[in-house]
């Protein structure tokens, strides 16, 4: 590792592992090695600014900058009081703590919390006197410290991103569960779908699909909405590193595919009307108030993605009727289309009377998910296959058009596929899937999902969202007006480092 260069970890949910980890490769990080929610990897600030500002997958971006084993909290607490904590931190920062904890030697998290920011402000004390030390503060910290014990091995790192990735920033209104727009643009990238056909959600909710498939499609960074990054308040920070790479437009391109969108509720209608607005990509989405039920026609060959309720708080009468008519309407209606649903329950599955050709497992929120694909093709399976259609079968169902261009090679997807984890389930009659090391610690174990000790999950208060849909979602159209706050102009993408009369700041 070169002197600029050092590790990285960024964090991201169960199933998204792959996809982080080619974002991460196309940016320009080396050593980059999945986990589990996780993915290590090595670059320099730019790097870390990089993952920061153009990775949608990821949900934050940590700098393990302290490593070491400790068999209870007073071996924890004089370990942390031994680092050097004014490399990082000063008396005029406010920090906060996050802890992760995997361990039976140490039971309470919040114990773990307290005894860490013991020994940071005790350093202080013992080397700027008894009534020095640097103010902890929950919320909007300066400095974010992240703690993870897996067993007796505690890795500490800094969080770079503060508030989490998927709080993009241009989400005004929501609906009451809206996916997690991480989750949302990491089932778009699992599509292969980059902006080179039609995309239709019709049952889009507060418009996260559109949103973040707009953004792919026309290679907008997600973090140009954020208004700070943890890294900003960093002692080594560098401001015109940063705007240099805010200010690059260099993977920006024209959208030359509409992207279409539905809903049957008013008020989400008028919430993802107003969240498109505030995110600057109207001119890419078409927007209509419109049941599952109406649509009787769809553009050209496409893709579907879409999150139907998952029957937690709706009649099972009206949930088979759903199901059912997003079968009917994908048979009739979306033609040629690659349809990608995620759900919950099988026995919804079913009633879409498709066999899907992927099967994806992802949690969406608290729940353990499946990402299906069906592929609708005209006519019978043998005309498909004679047209140059193809359905593959096995460890991680991969088939697609050839004509489609979409993807890479058979082979190469599914020694990815294979890479990744996914056990896929054979499929019979629509569909398909398209695609898309760093040094050993001494003393430390290393496999496959224990590099840099990040070995155990997340806790899934990541993605507090999207749960379920709205259970009103199925009962017709409301009349009352929605209550959504003061509209605002479309958001205008101003240039780092600028004043508005053109002037350096």
């Amino acid at each position: 590792m070169s002197n600029n260069q050092f590790e990285m970890v960024a964090k991201t949910f169960q199933g998204l592992e792959d996809v982080l980890a080619e974002e991460l490769r196309n940016l320009g990080a080396v050593n980059v090695e999945p986990g589990r929610r996780m993915v290590s990897f090595e670059g320099d600030l730019a790097m870390l600014y990089k993952a920061n500002f153009c990775c949608r997958t990821a949900l934050r971006i940590l700098k393990p900058i302290y490593k070491f084993t400790a068999a209870d909290p007073d071996e924890l607490y004089s370990m942390i009081k031994e680092y050097d904590w004014n490399r990082v931190l000063s008396l005029d920062k406010t920090f906060a703590i996050d802890t992760t904890v995997n361990s039976d030697e140490f039971s309470h998290s919040r114990y773990v919390t307290y005894r860490v920011k013991d020994g940071i402000v005790d350093w202080f004390k013992d080397h700027f006197g008894p009534e020095s030390r640097p103010r902890v503060r929950l919320q909007d910290a300066d400095v974010l410290i992240n703690v993870h014990i897996a067993g007796e091995r505690v890795t500490v790192s800094l969080d770079s991103s503060g508030e989490s990735l998927h709080k993009r920033g241009y989400r005004v209104a929501q609906t009451e569960a809206p996916i997690n727009e991480v989750l949302a643009a990491g089932i778009i990238l699992k599509t292969g779908w980059r902006g080179d056909c039609p995309f239709v959600d019709p049952m889009c909710g507060s418009g996260t699909f559109l949103i973040e498939a707009a953004l792919i499609g026309a290679g907008i960074n997600p973090g140009v909405y954020r208004r700070r990054f943890a890294f900003e308040a960093w002692p080594d920070f560098d401001a015109d590193l940063f705007d240099e790479i805010y200010n690059d437009e260099s993977a920006e391109r024209p959208l030359n595919h509409k992207i279409y969108g539905g809903d049957i509720s008013p008020k989400a209608f008028a919430i993802a009307e107003q969240n498109i607005k505030s995110a600057g990509v109207a001119k890419y989405i078409d927007l209509k108030l419109k049941p599952l039920s109406q649509w009787d026609e769809a553009p050209a060959e496409g893709v579907l993605v879409t999150n139907p309720p998952y029957g937690e708080r709706i009649s099972s009468e009206d949930m088979d009727g759903l199901y059912s008519m997003i079968g009917t309407k994908l048979k009739h209606v979306f033609k040629g289309y690659h349809a990608w649903i995620i759900g919950y329950r099988e026995e919804y599955f079913r009633k879409i009377g498709l066999s899907p050709s992927v099967k994806l497992p992802l949690y969406n929120g608290s729940l353990e998910c499946e990402l299906r694909e069906y592929v609708i093709f005209e006519g019978d399976y043998k005309s498909f296959r004679q047209s140059g259609g193809k359905i593959h079968h096995g460890e991680q169902v991969v088939a697609s058009r050839q004509k489609s261009g979409r993807r890479e090679s058979d082979r190469e997807w599914r020694e990815a596929a294979r890479k990744s984890g996914f056990g896929g389930k054979k499929g019979s009659m629509a569909e398909t899937g398209r695609d898309r090391r760093g040094p050993k610690r001494q003393g430390w174990k290393r496999d496959e999902n224990t590099r840099y000790g990040f070995d155990q999950a997340e806790p899934m208060s990541e993605n507090p969202l999207a749960q379920r849909r709205n259970e009103h979602a199925l009962k017709g159209i409301v009349g009352k007006a929605p209550t959504l706050p003061r509209s605002s102009e479309p958001m205008i993408r101003p240039r780092r480092g600028w004043k508005k009369d053109g002037g350096a700041e």
